[in-house]
């Protein structure tokens, strides 16, 4: 009879582990692709937050969890951020939780390549900045850094792709991005590295976008939908997700209408069954 690797990485989610039975491949790569607003950096923030405290108060003992949260930033401050999560989830001491996530900023190398001037971005002197420059680092080299100095079986956010993507204008510096993502691909599954990869649906082009979730092992998708009464609602979809797809068509549990509270963050609710 054929084995199959039954390990899984719980998302946190208390709504989604049982459905997707106990969790996500370690080692995936996956898309956060939405409409703004629609709910994919609140299922990242409920994410993180809720493996904490389960960590924390010893509920996944027998659960595949990460071994390091890591946040990775291109544009934004790491206290911008925090903020965002505590203002976001009343989960009793969610500021020591947020204090546990490793927060990476490379908004200093981003913004090195813009027209944003210097004392808005950075705190290092003309030196350094000419230094790295001459060096040819750029956004991706540093990327790679932070991804390797990860520990095996950890979680990886970037906020967001869309940043670095935008940037990548030229074929070149495109070919480079959608490389350094299939490279990312591979060590992902050499080190069990779960990474979120957060994209806002409609800034770059449609061939872009199936570029992106081409490369990745699962696409979900955040969208606003009109409901009954012409009431906005959020949905979650399923586009794409190897290895787990077939499982969730075979139960027809594809696309799903999401909530998103202050005490319990991301929901999902009213599993809406795929004719």
């Amino acid at each position: 009879m054929q084995e199959f690797d039954s390990k899984k990485m719980p998302t946190g989610i208390s709504s989604l582990d049982p459905i997707l039975d106990g969790g996500v491949p370690p080692g995936s790569v996956i898309l956060f692709l939405g409409d703004l607003g629609a709910g994919s950096n609140e299922f990242v923030y409920s994410s993180m937050i809720n493996l904490l405290d389960a960590q924390k108060k010893g509920e996944l003992k027998d659960k595949t969890t990460p071994k390091e949260l890591r946040y990775i930033t291109f544009t934004r401050l790491k206290d911008d951020v925090r903020k965002e999560i505590v203002n976001s989830l009343h989960v009793d001491n969610v500021s020591q939780l947020v204090d546990s996530i490793q927060f990476d900023d490379l908004s200093e190398l981003y913004f090195d390549s813009s027209v944003v001037p210097d004392e808005w971005y950075s705190h290092s002197d003309l030196l350094t900045r000419m230094q790295k420059r001459s060096g040819h680092e750029n956004v991706l080299v540093q990327l790679s850094n932070v991804i390797n100095t990860a520990q095996p079986h950890s979680l990886i956010v970037m906020d967001s792709i869309t940043d670095i993507a935008t940037q990548s204008n030229t074929p070149n510096s495109w070919s480079n991005l959608t490389g350094f993502l299939r490279g990312l691909q591979r060590v992902s599954k050499q080190r069990d590295l779960s990474c979120y990869l957060l994209l806002t649906q409609g800034i770059l082009s449609s061939a872009q976008e199936k570029e992106l979730s081409d490369i990745a092992d699962a696409v979900i998708l955040f969208k606003w939908e009109e409901s009954t009464g012409s009431r906005r609602q959020r949905v979650m979809y399923f586009e794409k997700f190897r290895g787990v797809m077939p499982h969730l068509e075979e139960r027809d549990l594809v696309k799903f209408a999401v909530r998103i509270s202050t005490t319990s963050g991301f929901e999902v609710s009213n599993i809406r069954v795929v004719i």
